[in-house]
């Protein structure tokens, strides 16, 4: 996960800051198979200038991230740009395999009142899940980990491995530490959450990085700094897990329904 600071409101440098951080990862020994990105990190939350900065059809964050999975042979979960589309602008996650090819798209579909989202941007419609080679995964932008609903679709159909890119801001740490761990253990899966360090000019966001393994214990997380935060996951746990506790086949859906 690269845990980066972002310049508000300037696509460009940001481009040039990812580039940047794909130049240390290649030194990781050993080498990782997925990267992540943190939320809105070609734009920072400059909501009020995105019809101005927004990527039309998320064209440049899309060449540059297929360009960067194939030459650093990662998956890479691309964080979350601002795309602008006809009908308006979305907070939209790409993902690409190690050749290049994109082969999921997600656009957040829980927007965060608190930083005005609804004012400037247009809610995704769809909740898809995806895989990473023949692991199943599930992604999530930042405030959708507060809606548990959603993130349980996602295990329903056999996520592993719950994917999270944020902007989550100060003082809210013990709220991003425990929704984590609790997605994590009531959906027995990992989770893996990268969120941004530094300010802009209405927010201060303080990193802290999570992997959380299917029992909820962190086996890795970021200080609030920038820097990379690397772990392990395991298919072979998800599977041990499922198998001590059943929780899926002891779900009763016909008592949930409101």
């Amino acid at each position: 996960m690269i845990q980066m600071d972002i310049v508000f409101g300037n696509p460009e440098e940001n481009r040039r800051r990812v580039r940047e951080w794909f130049e240390k990862i290649k030194e990781l020994t050993p080498k990782p198979n997925i990267v992540l990105l943190p939320e809105l990190w070609d734009t920072g939350y400059d909501l009020k200038r995105l019809g101005e900065i927004a990527d039309p059809d998320g064209t440049y964050a899309k060449e540059m991230l297929a360009e960067l999975a194939q030459q650093y042979g990662v998956y890479l979960i691309g964080g979350s740009i601002a795309e602008q589309k006809a009908e308006g602008t979305y907070n939209t996650s790409f993902v690409f395999t190690p050749d290049g090819q994109l082969v999921h798209e997600y656009r957040k579909a829980h927007l965060f009142r608190l930083m005005e989202e609804e004012k400037y941007l247009q809610a995704g419609q769809e909740l898809p899940d995806f895989r990473i080679g023949d692991m199943p995964a599930f992604l999530q932008i930042c405030y959708d980990i507060r809606f548990p609903e959603g993130i349980r679709t996602g295990a329903l159909t056999g996520a592993e491995v719950l994917f999270v890119v944020a902007e989550w801001p100060n003082p809210r740490l013990v709220h991003w530490r425990q929704l984590l761990i609790a997605r994590a253990i009531e959906n027995q899966m990992y989770v893996v959450a990268c969120n941004r360090v530094g300010s802009d000019i209405n927010n201060t966001f303080f990193g802290h990085s999570l992997i959380i393994d299917p029992w909820g214990e962190v086996i890795a997380e970021g200080g609030e700094e920038e820097g990379i935060v690397t772990g392990t996951i395991s298919r072979e746990l998800v599977a041990d897990v499922r198998n001590r506790i059943p929780i899926f086949s002891d779900r009763r859906p016909h008592l949930y329904t409101l």
